[in-house]
C-alpha cells in the first residue's frame, strides 16, 4: 500500500442535491483516494478543517461505468466517497458555507 499523506486522502466535496440535504446534519461528502481508509479520512479531516471532530466515516467504493466508442469498450476510472459526520460541538466546514 502506497505512503498517502492527508493532503492527498481529499480530493474533492461532493455537491449534488441528497449532500447538501444531510449537511443539515452535520455530514459532509468528500471523494476521496481509492486506498485511503477510515482512519485516514478522520484525520485528514480534522487536520485539514480546524475545530472540526469527527464521530464516524462511512465509505462507499464505485466501480468505473462501462463505456464505448464503436467496437471499443473501456471502462472510466473506479472512485471512493466518503460521508463525515461531525460531533455536535464541531465547527462547520468553511468550503460548504457559500452553497
Amino acid at each position: 500500500m502506497a505512503d498517502i499523506k492527508y493532503y492527498d486522502v481529499i480530493l474533492k466535496p461532493v455537491i449534488t442535491e441528497k449532500s447538501m440535504n444531510i449537511m443539515g446534519e452535520k455530514k459532509y461528502t468528500f471523494l476521496v483516494h481509492p486506498e485511503a481508509n477510515k482512519a485516514q479520512i478522520k484525520e485528514a479531516v480534522e487536520k485539514m478543517f480546524e475545530g472540526t471532530k469527527v464521530k464516524s466515516v462511512n465509505t462507499m467504493n464505485n466501480d468505473g461505468k462501462k463505456k464505448r466508442r464503436g467496437m471499443v469498450v473501456g471502462k472510466t476510472a473506479k472512485t471512493k466517497k466518503a460521508i463525515v459526520a461531525l460531533t455536535e460541538e464541531s465547527k462547520d466546514i468553511e468550503i460548504f458555507e457559500g452553497l
